[in-house]
């Protein structure tokens, strides 16, 4: 066995949240503001999404702040602790059936002062957690005990930072729990023969198998803290437990779990989350990619924030650990501190909450760990041993907090924490994915639905996409009178942006075969609608069925219509370039849009609708609806939804919902997937009810989405 000692005073290097994300790929053309070069997709409006979902959620934030200011007495601060724990359970939904743990220990490592057991337990039926168990020796009594929860480290519970603050719990009397997330360690989703992952540990496995739960109701934060609530539940049928007195702990995507997991269960006694609690506008304005399960559903609709799942444990103690040097905003942190700590003063328990921050970078490194210990020995009712050290009153709370230094640490090779023989629970054919959960729970769904009647579907489709409410009047628009030739089928062109509600527009070209610089001519009731796929500018150029359509029927007013997020508004933001990657900006809008409960491809459907108003407006009442790729998704649901559409084509459409969530490996981004729909409709429902509108599909796309 490898072991090598880390002294106390060794600050250790951070780990990095995100340090498993590599870009897959960028645009094929270069993001640009309006270029001359017309072989460059035009995109002038870069920041639109950006600035609308701000606006949404400074919208939230004030709306959770007037709640909070709002509180006076006591009975104000406990009806407020109350309706938060109603609002949270809201967004992560019920909790699972308690199934049987079935524990065993796979090994016991003795060591001076404690021992580690190597444990797994079932979460669920089949799904195996793996753990290290850390308990001190020597006592007869039942001590205060933590359950630790992992960042994003390839290796689990087996980081350096973590061992540590595992093995620094036990030398000062406390049994900790430490398990491996989810996609990390030994609980990898998507292991190759020789047990790697196949799609990147930690971030990537969390997006695969995270978006796709969507689709069938499933929220993948739920997921990772009901392991965090087994882990709990395990702890509590173990004889070395003092039962009220355990504490939770985590950093990074482990203060994720800590955060949620206050939030979610009653029975902590203390709790100290590490290099995560900021704000959600904080993370949203600096433009900063989560995890799906750092995301939690209706957040912004809900009112949500990190302070409401700290609230929730309130008046037990919480420290919150921020850094100087993360990329967590650390004003996010002492603005949540300053909301609890007005929350707690008037619940009588001001000292009961608190605010480090660490001079470093993002991670478990020894100050916030030491922090950590500090503040759990006052809240368990433990006596610090005496050091020569003085807390530098970073430690921000009422009362003073009596300094706790790590003892020397003694780091073990990852193999020796190993529950596995081979170090994968996957190797176990009784072992299932969470893809495994997924694929039956649609194939579920699938023998379950019944067919609807077109009214029905309309109601369905409608309430999945979380539509606004009709706005009888037609959208005002604007001309843009610069658009130059650019290889389009027709001479000239015109563009327009279509204000579809406050702060977004669909951009609009209409083909020409002469200059027309006022308003769109007026050339009777038909018309042919195209929804891009990626970008109008560049389809009008390169697409041949445009050509085609265009060809066929030159009298036919032809319009092509980037919808948010595509084309002329596709995101420059967060890091420009990796609009594709599984963390790019097209998931960073997808998955805040999930938050402010209005899924991203039901925006852009509401675009479509608004825009077949617009064209209503301009005596086109009887309009060709095309889509393409991406485009084809809100064109199938404007269709069924719009009585304007009389005729429907869709190229390279998805084959259906059920496909992609029974593919293991599928490519069709966040974007394109609708939360919750297949309890009650597939596409398919949607094709057929088309047909009555002279559906014509050309080479459809299925899960891996090919050509993108």
């Amino acid at each position: 066995m490898t072991r090598h000692a880390i002294s106390r005073r060794q600050v250790l290097t951070t780990i990095g949240a995100h340090s498993a994300i590599l870009p897959l790929a960028s645009l094929t053309a270069p993001l640009s503001a309006f270029a001359a070069d017309a072989s460059q997709p035009m995109n002038r409006f870069p920041r639109m999404v950006q600035e609308f979902l701000v606006s949404q959620a400074r919208a939230s934030e004030q709306r959770h702040l007037k709640r909070l200011n709002q509180l006076e007495t006591q009975a104000d601060a406990e009806a407020y602790v109350r309706d938060a724990k109603t609002r949270i359970r809201q967004s992560f939904g019920a909790d699972p059936d308690r199934t049987p743990l079935n524990p065993r220990v796979t090994g016991t490592v003795e060591r001076d002062g404690y021992r580690i057991e190597n444990v797994i337990f079932e979460s669920r039926p089949g799904f195996p957690v793996t753990a290290n168990l850390y308990i001190p020796a020597g006592q007869t009594e039942p001590m205060p005990a933590v359950v630790g929860t992992c960042g994003h480290s390839h290796n689990g519970k087996a980081e350096v930072a973590y061992q540590s603050f595992a093995q620094g719990l036990a030398r000062l009397g406390y049994v900790c729990l430490i398990f491996d997330p989810i996609g990390q360690g030994e609980r990898l989703q998507y292991a190759n023969d020789e047990l790697k992952s196949d799609v990147g540990v930690g971030v990537r496995e969390h997006l695969l198998a995270g978006n796709q739960q969507f689709l069938v109701g499933e929220f993948f934060g739920s997921w990772r803290a009901w392991d965090g609530i087994r882990a709990l539940d395990y702890l509590r049928t173990r004889p070395e437990v003092d039962k009220q007195r355990i504490g939770v702990t985590g950093n990074s995507g482990g203060g994720t779990m800590t955060t949620w997991l206050c939030g979610l269960d009653s029975r902590w006694a203390m709790a100290a989350p590490s290099c995560f609690v900021t704000t959600f506008r904080r993370n949203l304005e600096n433009e900063l990619p989560q995890d799906t399960e750092q995301c939690p559903p209706s957040a912004f609709a809900l009112d949500l924030d990190h302070a409401d799942f700290l609230a929730a444990m309130a008046p037990k103690p919480i420290v919150i650990l921020a850094k100087e040097r993360d990329f967590f905003d650390v004003r996010g942190a002492e603005e949540t501190y300053a909301r609890l700590r007005r929350l707690y003063r008037l619940l009588g328990a001001e000292d009961n909450v608190a605010l480090f921050v660490g001079p470093t970078g993002h991670g478990y490194s020894l100050e916030n760990r030491e922090a950590m210990y500090s503040w759990f020995h006052r809240a368990a009712g433990m006596t610090a041993e005496e050091t020569d050290r003085t807390f530098d009153g970073a430690l921000h709370a009422s009362a003073d907090v009596e300094f706790a230094a790590e003892p020397e640490i003694t780091i073990e090779a990852d193999q020796t924490l190993w529950c596995t023989p081979e170090g994968q629970v996957s190797v176990d054919a009784n072992t299932k994915t969470v893809f495994d959960f997924t694929r039956e729970k649609s194939q579920q769904f699938a023998a379950e639905r019944k067919p609807l009647a077109p009214t029905q579907l309309r109601q369905v489709v409608r309430d999945a996409l979380k539509l606004p409410p009709n706005t009888p009047k037609a959208p005002d628009y604007r001309n843009w009178n610069y658009l130059k030739a650019r290889d389009y089928p027709t001479k000239f062109a015109a563009a327009y942006t279509v204000d579809t509600e406050p702060g977004i527009q669909a951009i609009v070209y209409r083909l020409m075969d002469q200059r027309w610089l006022s308003r769109p001519p007026r050339t009777g009731k038909h018309a042919t609608l195209y929804l891009s796929h990626l970008s109008s500018d560049q389809e009008l150029r390169d697409e041949p069925l445009i050509r085609e359509m265009v060809q066929a029927d030159p009298e036919t007013p032809f319009f092509a219509c980037d919808v948010r997020g595509i084309g002329e508004s596709l995101p420059g933001t967060s890091e420009p370039g990796t609009f594709h990657s599984p963390y790019g900006s097209d998931y960073l809008y997808a998955i805040h849009s999930l938050m402010l409960d209005r899924p991203y491809v039901g925006q852009r459907t509401f675009d479509a609708l608004r825009v077949l108003d617009w064209l209503a407006s301009l005596g086109h009442t009887e309009v060709h609806l095309v889509g393409r790729g991406w485009g084809s998704l809100p064109a199938t649901f404007a269709a069924v939804l719009s009585d304007h559409v009389t005729r429907v084509t869709l190229k390279n459409a998805l084959t259906s919902y059920s496909d992609v969530a029974q593919t293991e490996r599928y490519g069709w981004p966040l974007s394109t997937l609708l939360p919750n729909a297949l309890d009650k409709f597939d596409l398919p429902d949607c094709y057929d009810q088309l047909v009555a509108k002279q559906l014509k599909q050309i080479d459809p796309w299925g899960p891996e989405a090919k050509g993108f």
